[in-house]
């Protein structure tokens, strides 16, 4: 077993899957809360944006890898209608389960699986979409992942990655003054966890830059990549095919 990044901190690769799971299954219950504050809302523009981009149609098949607490899946299932099939993942029980009662309690239901981005447990070419959002920069073996993406993804598919990305120069300043000083307050204050914020603004220093990330897609086979900066590249939309 190699090393890897958890946050600033090179640890073993077995490590940090481990670590990862307990930031998440110690966020989970205030997940959506803090998005919220953090973003100051945005987020969910960012999700509807990222959705739109997919092109997925009535009666076609969405998998949503590291779904979590299934802000994707919903809007997935109003594009694919009652004769379409979105699949909920996450490799965390606690996030997933969130996600699932989410739903439940909306009156949906969809298939869920527990299951790692870098093992999907589903057969090749039978998505017409993949996505994930917010959860390629914790996975340990990124490469995998997108591999992964690729294989299920049917010919003509689609392949969408949203994620924190390298903010435009003027913005830096700000941002690491917010990403470092005032988010691990907001979550020492409303999910009592200040550490845990603390790696997810490391963790975002850590992930590919866009022209990274997109070069690394196209290392895992997928063709036309493009990204869609967004709120100045705090987050970008890169979108893949397998043709």
């Amino acid at each position: 077993m190699g090393e890897t990044h958890f946050g600033f901190e090179t640890v073993a690769e077995e490590e940090k899957a481990n670590r990862v799971a307990g930031v998440f299954t110690s966020v989970a219950s205030k997940y959506d809360v803090m998005n919220d504050l953090m973003s100051v809302g945005l987020h969910r523009l960012w999700k509807r944006f990222a959705v739109g981009v997919s092109g997925v149609r009535e009666g076609q098949r969405v998998l949503d890898v590291a779904g979590g607490s299934a802000d994707l899946s919903r809007l997935f299932l109003k594009k694919v209608g009652l004769s379409g099939q979105v699949v909920l993942t996450d490799i965390n029980n606690a996030m997933l389960r969130v996600g699932r009662d989410r739903l439940l309690d909306e009156g949906r239901s969809t298939p869920t699986a527990q299951c790692d981005a870098e093992h999907l447990p589903f057969p090749d070419n039978y998505f017409d979409c993949v996505s994930n959002a917010f959860g390629l920069r914790n996975v340990t073996h990124k490469d995998a992942a997108l591999r992964e993406m690729y294989r299920v993804l049917k010919p003509g598919g689609r392949a969408i990655v949203l994620e924190f990305s390298k903010v435009a120069k003027p913005l830096e300043a700000i941002y690491d003054a917010y990403s470092f000083k005032l988010l691990p307050k907001i979550g020492e204050l409303v999910a009592n966890d200040a550490d845990s914020y603390r790696y997810l603004a490391e963790s975002i220093r850590m992930h590919p830059g866009q022209e990274e990330l997109k070069q690394m897609m196209e290392d895992a086979g997928l063709e036309k990549v493009e990204y869609f900066n967004l709120t100045g590249g705090v987050v970008a939309v890169h979108r893949g095919y397998k043709l």
